[in-house]
């Protein structure tokens, strides 16, 4: 229905309205028209706009600008790479959902690790293995806002989901559903002829025994910094001790892994990392006088994940499990969390630089292959672009500054003009893959960033 100075549509007893400057007539009969001025156009549903249309949008414009101008003042930085961590911290909060506290891997579904391949997967979803490296990437930022966001929404899960099962899941859907069935549209045509177009993910089914480790690091801040201190509850004390019994009950058993392997799951050494790690903190927090429901030895367990870890190395260095000798780029955690074996850390840390860095000209470019092992479609064919942030933190951690901050200066290369990271990149012909923008590279960044950075104190 035509109006003065817009066009409206009624559904379901609602209007919704098109607001524009532009001749009507030019937009009915779909005219090109000289652009002689500046033209506006704003989308309402319910109430219009009573005011002026060009008035109204740069008051929206510079309140919008405003906001995020502000938005950035309140972050913490780091000497270093100021531009990128601002432009991450920026991708990162578009990816925060307001409502839940959840945080999207990526907005899109679907768009190729491999073009023309099968390798597509819908990642609009919250995982709980991106909790701990989100909000470590806020509190970073000092964003805790946006970190006590997401607290409350894995609390939530917690809450809800474990309390009355065995296991959590890997993935959450906004709502906190699982994002089930997974669903392959044949008629779609997929991106460069990349099929199949799915929405839903099918990792919801998976064990992944990891989560339970990075649930605890993601809820230690309540027990070690007091700016949590009104999050610390009877409750979320009973939390941290069930997750951490999860912890113990998982060690060593064979599960899909952080990759999420569909066929032939297998022990795998980054789960009992986190295991470890996770049995770690709730250790610190018992020494702190945390956790006092605790009912078995929470340093026994510990001792117990550390070896099947090691049980996994050879030549002194980690490998993907003790029956596969791959290496494994995720295994670069190790020094980052802290394990306190050192000499396996530096080992494991060369071994993954010189086993799993993707070259071009004969030349390490900075970007590894999360693993060259055969899965389920193949051979990975593509860098996977955090696997470069954690060799970064991992370096940093044991003191290798110089070699950190060239890897990191390398990396920043595969962002696109707007500082923008995809989920995969190909160094020979520098094209981005995967889905996009990707919250998890951008949160490898943040944190890079901070471990490659002196103090401020430095500069100042």
């Amino acid at each position: 229905m035509r109006g003065n100075s817009h066009v409206r549509y009624d559904i379901r007893g609602e209007y919704l309205r098109l607001l524009t400057n532009m001749p009507l007539t030019y937009l009915y009969e779909e005219r090109p028209f000289a652009l002689t001025e500046k033209t506006y156009f704003a989308l309402t549903w319910g109430l219009g706009i009573e005011d002026d249309l060009a008035k109204v949008s740069h008051e929206f414009l510079d309140q919008t600008a405003l906001y995020w101008r502000m938005w950035v003042k309140h972050c913490s930085i780091p000497v270093l790479h100021q531009e990128e961590v601002i432009r991450s911290a920026l991708a990162l909060k578009l990816h925060c959902y307001e409502d839940t506290g959840a945080i999207l891997a990526a907005l899109t579904t679907s768009l190729p690790e491999e073009p023309g391949g099968p390798r597509n997967w819908d990642y609009r979803y919250c995982w709980l293995r991106d909790a701990y490296f989100s909000l470590t990437a806020f509190h970073n930022l000092g964003h805790f806002e946006e970190m006590e966001g997401f607290l409350k929404f894995l609390l939530n899960i917690a809450y809800t989901h474990e309390h009355s099962r065995e296991r959590l899941a890997p993935v959450y859907t906004l709502s906190q559903d699982l994002p089930l069935p997974e669903t392959e549209h044949g008629n779609w045509a997929g991106f460069c002829g990349s099929a199949p177009v799915r929405s839903h993910n099918q990792a919801a089914e998976h064990i992944q025994n990891d989560v339970y480790g990075e649930l605890v690091l993601a809820l230690t801040p309540i027990f070690s910094d007091n700016r949590f201190y009104d999050l610390r509850t009877k409750d979320q004390e009973q939390l941290v001790a069930h997750l951490a019994r999860l912890c113990e009950r998982a060690i060593a058993q064979p599960d899909a892994g952080l990759w999420e392997i569909r066929n032939g799951w297998q022990e795998h050494s980054f789960s009992n990392l986190m295991c470890w790690a996770g049995l770690d903190r709730t250790q610190r927090m018992q020494q702190a006088g945390f956790l006092p429901s605790l009912t078995f030895d929470v340093g026994t367990a510990r001792a117990r994940a550390a070896q099947a870890l090691l049980n996994a190395a050879k030549d002194g260095a980690l490998r993907n499990g003790p029956k596969d000798d791959t290496y494994d780029a995720s295994l670069a955690q190790a020094p980052i969390l802290g394990f306190p074996n050192r000499e396996v850390c530096e080992t494991t840390m060369h071994s993954i630089a010189r086993g799993l860095s993707v070259q071009a000209g004969g030349k390490d470019t900075g970007f590894y292959f999360r693993y060259l092992r055969t899965d389920d479609f193949g051979r990975p064919q593509s860098s996977f672009v955090i696997c470069s942030f954690w060799v970064v933190q991992g370096l940093a951690r044991l003191g290798r500054l110089a070699e950190a901050q060239q890897i990191m200066a390398q990396v920043l290369t595969g962002a696109n003009h707007l500082g923008l990271l995809s989920e995969h990149f190909v160094p020979d012909t520098r094209t981005q893959l995967g889905n996009f923008p990707q919250a998890y590279s951008h949160v490898g960044l943040i944190n890079a960033a901070f471990a490659v950075s002196p103090p401020w104190t430095s500069v100042l």
